[in-house]
């Protein structure tokens, strides 16, 4: 495989031009299905790294107003066709260097914390805790690995307390009920909600 930096759209290019995406489940988990399900009417959602945008899909129809971005064209390409005729809740964008539109009330991560190198952790905190309006939830999956490799790059524990700390709390948080290979046996469904006073961006 390319040698490409993963903080950059070259290295995803590749890889979805090359279907080489063994993270892309190709359906929406269970987990994701029930907070849909619970969400009150018309929140705003904000998904990163969307990839092929099983879950954006979800959210569109359940009446959400979703942003999904991603800064891979051919990840796009790949999401409008899930989306057909929803597509336009997608968007090119740089979630660190662009307008998104903030504030949001979810954020939902999956398999987007853990594709950047550990150097922007540190900054993601931190722009979550900009999108997001006073009280709204960051929510997903979050994976743990001890292996310096990547990616996926995995959390180790008490990681990702230390970057959420000060800005959110935890109100859920429970082993997936079913994931990909790649992901298998290490990551975990959580909830985050932020904090009141947090400043916004």
């Amino acid at each position: 495989m390319p040698k490409e930096d993963p903080a950059g759209p070259e290295f995803w290019e590749r890889r979805y031009r090359e279907r080489v995406t063994p993270w892309d489940a190709g359906a929406v988990p269970a987990e994701v299905r029930e907070l849909v399900a619970a969400l009150a009417p018309r929140q705003r959602v904000l998904i990163p790294g969307c990839g092929s945008a099983y879950e954006a899909r979800v959210f569109v129809e359940a009446g959400h107003d979703v942003v999904a971005i991603d800064f891979s064209e051919a990840a796009l390409a790949a999401a409008r066709v899930v989306l057909g005729e929803r597509q336009a809740a997608l968007r090119r964008a740089d979630f660190f260097a662009d307008e998104l539109g903030a504030p949001f009330d979810l954020v939902y991560e999956r398999a987007f914390l853990c594709a950047l190198p550990r150097r922007r952790w540190a900054e993601y905190a931190e722009r979550i805790a900009g999108v997001l309006r006073a009280g709204g939830r960051l929510a997903g999956y979050f994976f743990w690995n001890e292996s310096e490799r990547g990616p996926p790059f995995g959390l180790e524990p008490g990681e990702l307390e230390r970057l959420l700390e000060g800005r959110f709390a935890r109100v859920a948080d429970a082993p997936a009920q079913a994931s990909i290979p790649v992901f298998a046996g290490k990551e975990r469904w959580q909830i985050w909600v932020k904090a009141p006073g947090t400043k916004a961006a």
